[in-house]
Order: C-alpha cells, then structure tokens, then sequence
C-alpha cells in the first residue's frame, strides 16, 4: 500500500506582489566613517578647550554628533539598514566602554594608593594594638621608614567570619534548594519558599546586621552580642538567597533521563540525588557557591553592627568584637588616628582595600577553575 504526499496548492495570485519590500543595500567603505571619526574629535578637543566645556559632557556631545553623522552619510551611501547597523553597532562599543572604564579606573585607583603598604611583612602580621597618632607622626616626619600598625587581625577575622558564614549557608541552601528541585515541584510550600527567597535577596545588608545583634541580644540573651558569630550570622542571611537561587538552577539544568534511568534501576530518590543529579551539576553549584562567598566578604554595614571593630587579634567566634578588613578599611578612612594627619590612616585603608580586592579576585579565580575541573567531560 502506497502513500502520496500532496503539496497544498499556491494561492497566491500570479503577478501578485509580496508582502514587504526589502530596503536596499549597498556597497560602502569604512572611510566616511574614519572622517567622521576625525572630525568627531576635533570636536571633543574644541569644546574642550577652546568653549571651555567639561570634558565629559564635551565627550558625549561629541559621540551623539558623530553617530547622527554616520548614520545621515551611510543612510545616502548604502542604506538605512547599514546605517542602523553601523549606529547600532558603535552604540554597543561604548556601552562596553562605560561597563569597562569604571572598573579599570577602580582597580588601577586601589593598586596605585595600597600597593606600597599591602604587601610589607608587618602590615600582615601586626595589629594595631598601641598605635596611636605619635606613631603616624613620627613617619610622616621621616623619622621611620617603616609604618606602624597593620591589618593582620583583619585579614583572620575575614578568613573566620566568611569561613563561618560559608559553612552556615551552604547547607541551609543546598538543602533548600534540593528540596525546591527534587521534592516540592509545584506545590504551595515551594512556592512560599520562593517568594520569601525573593524578599531575602532584596533586603538591605544593614538588617541583617540589625536581625544578627538582635538574635544575639533579644533571643539568646547575650548582653554584648558584638562578637564574630553575631558577624557570621549576619553574613549568611546575605549569603543564603544567592547560593539558593544558584543551587537551584544548577539542578534545574541537570537532564530529567538521569533521574528517570537511576530510578528504573531500583535506586532510591536520596541516593539518585547524592550519586547522580549533585554530581552531574558540581560544577554549577561549586562556582555558585564561591561566587556568593566573594559577594558578602566585603560587606561592611552589617559587621559594623554585628562585630564592631577590635584593635588585637580576636579568633574567638563566640567572645569580643572582631575585626575584618572591611570594617579595617572603613574605621581607618572615617577614623584616622591622628585627625590632624590623615594620610598615614588613608595608607592603611587603601593597602586593607587592595587585599580585599585580590582576595575577591581570587576566589573569582577558584570559581572558575572548580567549574572547569568538574564540568562534565566531552568526547568519546
């Protein structure tokens, strides 16, 4: 028995003309652009200098002259469809531009202000315990070389405030997130989990320092709540949503064949979850889980509130303030030693800010070296 496919018939009227008219292209040349360019410059320098114009704005007027001209040359010479596409794509160069500049300025503005004092041996070993504005005097005087005082205190209060932090999150939301995933798919829990996820995310960090101290004061009891687990506390409230909503979507992405086939095998949800689907997204969830740690190592607002500053190395988590090099970054700027000499206070901060910086960059780093470690390997 044989079949016939039939094509149906074309009901267009012969002659008929289409529905659109496409606009015609032409061949140009990158030259109208280069003098426009040149003269967009010229422009800017004029404005700049001979009106007296802030640069800036100089710039921007500048760029709009330049854009409305290429795209009235290039509509004449090809087209409005190469002159869109020309506008279009200069309009995505300097949006790169305005995304990459801010943060070039920052990293060079921190590495040329902390560099000198960030790493001399004693700024990571010292405290500042007996430093006081004689000592900043002294070497503003030139009667030492070397200055007194250091972030050595901050630099462990960081390291155990954000380990502790990690270690109160990172269960709490893969746990959440497993069970969003796994278990709870549709109905009206998850869906108030979710929601309150999205509140969480939004909150302002100062509240979370303000919830720490009181859990710490109202509920436990604790007279002086400012310690590092008070610190900790605060920092996972922050830390929880990211590293739920990242988990989340980590195993959202995980093929539902895997389940299915460990499933039909006999094995147990819990053991498909521990053996198949957690594996197959470690790459996702490990990276997640830095990046979120990189997120709130430099949150300084809820510190302040939750862990005051301390002068002296503190690894006691559960007694005395704590110091991190956040609030050392903040405390040096706003609180200089000798009010009268600010610069030795501002060296410090700016050599405490540049550590904070390259620890940030480097957990980045680890992130993308734990993704591509336990990406899923290709091939045969």
């Amino acid at each position: 028995m044989s079949t016939t496919t039939t094509t149906p018939p074309d009901t267009t009227p012969r002659g008929a003309e289409p529905d659109y008219v496409p606009s015609p292209v032409r061949a140009t040349s990158p030259r109208p652009l280069m003098v426009i360019g040149a003269g967009a410059v010229l422009l800017w320098l004029a404005l700049w200098f001979v009106v007296d114009l802030n640069p800036v704005f100089s710039l921007v007027a500048s760029y709009v002259v330049f854009l409305v001209a290429s795209w009235a040359t290039y509509r004449s010479l090809g087209g409005s469809r190469v002159a869109t596409d020309v506008v279009m794509r200069w309009l995505v160069y300097a949006a790169f531009v305005c995304a990459i500049v801010p943060l070039i300025s920052m990293l060079w503005t921190v590495f040329s202000q902390g560099l000198p004092l960030a790493f001399s041996p004693g700024f990571w070993t010292q405290d500042m315990v007996g430093i006081t504005g004689a000592d900043d005097q002294a070497y503003a005087s030139g009667e030492t070389d070397t200055l007194a005082g250091g972030a050595g205190h901050a630099i462990i209060g960081t390291l155990i405030i954000t380990g502790t932090a990690a270690l109160i999150s990172v269960p709490i939301g893969m746990f959440t997130a497993i069970y969003l995933v796994e278990y709870g798919a549709g109905n009206h829990l998850s869906k108030g989990i979710r929601f309150l996820v999205d509140v969480m995310t939004g909150i302002p960090s100062i509240v979370a320092g303000l919830f720490a101290f009181a859990l710490f004061t109202q509920v436990v009891g604790i007279r002086d709540a400012k310690m590092g687990i008070a610190g900790a506390v605060a920092l996972s409230v922050l830390m929880i949503p990211t590293v739920v909503r990242n988990s989340e979507e980590m195993l959202r992405i995980v093929p539902n064949e895997l389940r299915e086939a460990s499933l039909a095998l006999g094995v147990p949800k819990w053991r498909t979850i521990a053996k198949v689907v957690l594996p197959t997204a470690a790459s996702g969830l490990a990276s997640g889980i830095t990046l979120a740690i990189a997120r709130v190592i430099g949150e300084t607002a809820p510190l302040l509130v939750a862990i005051g500053f301390a002068r002296s190395f503190n690894t006691n988590m559960f007694e005395g303030p704590i110091n991190s090099l956040a609030v050392y970054t903040y405390w040096m700027f706003t609180k200089p030693l000798d009010p009268a000499l600010i610069e030795p206070s501002r060296e410090r901060a700016w050599a405490a800010a540049l550590l904070l910086v390259l620890i940030v960059v480097t957990l980045n780093l680890v992130a993308r070296v734990i993704a591509t470690f336990f990406a899923p390997k290709t091939g045969r």
